[in-house]
């Protein structure tokens, strides 16, 4: 059902600089996962399975192939009549100089008059790095329920990593009574998300005072959520009960895709009740050679393969040649592997060539190597 009184903004523009060579030259909500797949299609695939269809796409690092990605909103099924996916880039006004997003809230305070243009009930802030399937109107039901000024999503975390979040304290009602940000002592295992819900006219107003203060960090989490609680307004935590990720590091990007195949219950992109949608290539299909073998593992179009895969991830392009062995890997598009090459617990970056008789990657290692050069 079209969710007509809620749009969705998606915070797209940070560096991911713990993603290493991946997102030197590309936002991280445009870096490929599964396959066939790029982190953002998976929020963008919920708005448009929640029944949300207008989506502004925040961008701002590395975005040219992310703004050409998103524009329009084709794969996902956004570009109706009245709605769509909408690039906004941080932009020259005649009141302020250019400059860039200076935080997460700053960056819905640069598009008011984006938001003012269809004159939605509720805004729904998102991430576009993390890897999840939620349908966004039930946590709107769950909002309006309880007659909430915002609504924040939160996962249960293992009680011994959760001062390594923000943990969201609450009352028997799920009430949020208290914020802490990575508190060293932890009253609560309630994690945020960093999925919100606001009444906009609230929260249209609290972005504006936030503006003018000179020592604000312009953030929901440092700024705009303290504010809320302080002027007792009815915050809720809304609990998800499903995989969530959030790769922002080489080993995590690494484990969403082993989590593919060794937890694929968790995470079922096979789901036709809700589909991750992406971009189509226009391939041939994958090939496995009279010497080739593969065995429990995600192999996308255009792949030749005559040596042996097992437990890995293959994007579009990739050619093994004879008697190399590929395992517990993720290999990312147009890459060449040599003959008689050996890859144990590595992810390749987009067309690296691995040569003959190479031997990449510690299968004993508790880090996953990055290999983003040519390996001779």
């Amino acid at each position: 059902m079209k969710q007509q009184n809620m749009l969705a903004m998606i915070l797209a523009g940070g560096r991911g600089t713990r993603l290493e060579a991946l997102t030197k030259k590309v936002a991280k909500p445009a870096v490929f996962f599964g396959g066939k797949y790029r982190i953002i299609d998976f929020p963008l695939s919920n708005c448009a399975n929640s029944g949300i269809d207008v989506v502004g796409v925040l961008t701002q690092y590395e975005s040219i192939l992310l703004n050409s990605y998103v524009a329009g909103g084709n794969h996902w099924g956004l570009n109706t009549k009245d709605g769509g996916v909408f690039v906004l880039p941080p932009r020259e006004k005649d009141d302020t100089e250019f400059g860039v997003y200076r935080g997460t809230a700053d960056a819905i305070t640069q598009n008011i008059d984006f938001i003012d243009g269809y004159n939605p009930d509720y805004v729904l802030i998102l991430s576009g790095d993390h890897i999840y399937k939620m349908d966004y109107a039930k946590m709107l039901k769950h909002h309006q329920e309880n007659d909430a000024d915002c609504t924040i999503a939160v996962l249960p975390v293992p009680m011994e990593e959760a001062s390594r979040f923000g943990i969201m304290n609450t009352d028997e009602s799920d009430r949020i009574m208290e914020f802490e940000e990575k508190p060293k002592q932890p009253k609560s295992n309630l994690a945020s998300m960093g999925i919100y819900i606001f009444n906009w006219k609230l929260l249209r107003k609290m972005l504006i005072e936030d503006d003018k203060k000179e020592n604000s960090h312009h953030d929901f989490g440092k700024d705009i959520i303290p504010t809320l609680l302080a002027d007792h307004k009815r915050l809720f935590a809304w609990r998800f009960e499903g995989y969530w990720k959030d790769v922002g590091t080489i080993d995590s990007l690494w484990e969403a895709n082993m989590d593919l195949i060794y937890k694929s219950s968790e995470l079922d992109l096979h789901d036709p009740q809700w589909k991750i949608y992406t971009e189509d290539k226009n391939v041939s299909p994958h090939c496995v050679g009279e010497d080739g073998e593969v065995k429990n593992s995600f192999i996308n179009q255009g792949c030749f393969i005559d040596g042996k895969v097992e437990g890995s991830v293959l994007f579009t392009h990739v050619n093994i040649g004879k008697k190399a062995v590929v395992k517990d890997s993720v290999v990312f598009p147009n890459v060449q592997i040599g003959e008689g090459a050996v890859l144990n617990r590595v992810m390749v970056a987009e067309g690296v060539k691995i040569a003959p008789n190479a031997v990449v990657g510690d299968p004993n290692s508790e880090k996953i190597e990055l290999i983003a050069k040519n390996v001779r």
